[in-house]
């Protein structure tokens, strides 16, 4: 399956300056159970924005750069080349950033969000969620508290046969 991941604010802000906005210790931990021992498959950007590569991941990484590489990581120029490195019997992670999750919004067959109960001004945005195509199928609330500066919910979404 493709997943794509990511932590969406109610205006669908993801980012600003090739950064988070916000600090949510909960939300780091469900991405981390979830795409641990797994591809994940991110634009160079979303990757420089690391400290460093992820620890019992994967990482694919697309880059138009020619001259681009990254010891320990697979560098690829699109998404085509992106998903063929990947296992096919295995589910495999799209991590951002907004321009990547464009693309590969046709592809996915999950989208696993973590909805910030605010709005943000950003630079990056995650995409319409159309619901002609995508069917909420779990939710669970969590209310702010003294680690979590906003509300935020764990959203599952499946694309609708």
């Amino acid at each position: 399956m493709i997943i794509m991941i990511a932590a969406v604010a109610e205006n669908n802000a993801l980012g600003k300056n090739n950064d988070l906005l916000w600090h949510l210790p909960n939300d780091f931990k469900r991405f981390k159970e979830i795409t641990s021992g797994h591809h994940i498959i991110m634009g160079r950007k979303t990757f420089e924005s690391f400290p460093k590569p992820l620890p019992n991941r994967t990482h694919v990484i697309i880059s138009r750069q020619k001259d681009f590489s990254k010891e320990g990581c697979i560098v690829v120029k699109d998404i085509e080349n992106a998903l063929a490195v990947c296992p096919k019997n295995e589910d495999v992670f799209i991590i951002g950033g907004g321009e990547i999750y464009k693309q590969f919004l046709l592809f996915a067959d999950q989208l696993d969000i973590t909805r910030v109960h605010n709005s943000f001004d950003a630079d990056v945005y995650f995409p319409e969620i159309d619901s002609q195509i995508w069917q909420l199928s779990s939710e669970t609330f969590h209310q702010k508290d003294e680690k979590h500066l906003f509300d935020y919910s764990f959203q599952t979404f499946v694309r609708k046969k």
